[in-house]
């Protein structure tokens, strides 16, 4: 354990030299590195970066990374990016997701957003077999009620959104 913790220690450096040079591309590399630690911090640090650009790559984790705890971080992280764009993904794992930590979050993600787009998916979601996700669902077409009704300031609808 402590080699791990030395090795992904001095990646950490590397990467902390690549997010100042903004290296997209070198993040985007460690999106397949072998350890769910690396995978997490770089998708995280590609939303970041921000951009539509990095949505695909970040969507590509959130459907196929073999570990729950990255694909949840993919999903939390394509809600702060609140594109229009991260619909389509966050709604496939909303009702897709093997996990049930991931469909929670993306749930929470799609009321985050606040589009009104994402409403038919949530509405399903309320018929997940899991507490958590459901309760989620409620949270986020609350938000999506909120931004649509009374919201005056978005900055403040999205923190109320998960």
């Amino acid at each position: 354990m402590q080699a791990v913790t030395n090795d992904r220690l001095t990646l950490f450096a590397e990467m902390e030299s690549k997010y100042e040079r903004n290296d997209t591309e070198y993040f985007v590399s460690l999106l397949e590195h072998p350890d769910y630690v690396v995978r997490t911090r770089a998708t995280c640090i590609l939303v970041d970066f921000g951009g539509e650009d990095k949505i695909p790559h970040i969507a590509k984790v959130l459907k196929n990374d073999e570990n729950e705890l990255v694909r949840h971080e993919a999903a939390f992280s394509l809600g702060q990016m609140s594109f229009s764009s991260v619909i389509p993904p966050l709604t496939d794992a909303t009702l897709n997701d093997p996990s049930m930590f991931v469909r929670h979050e993306a749930a929470i993600a799609l009321g985050v957003v606040g589009s009104k787009e994402a409403k038919d998916t949530l509405e399903q979601a309320l018929n997940d077999s899991e507490k958590p996700v459901v309760e989620s669902a409620v949270v986020a077409l609350s938000n999506i009620h909120f931004m649509e009704k009374l919201s005056k300031n978005k900055r403040f609808a999205k923190l109320t959104g998960g």
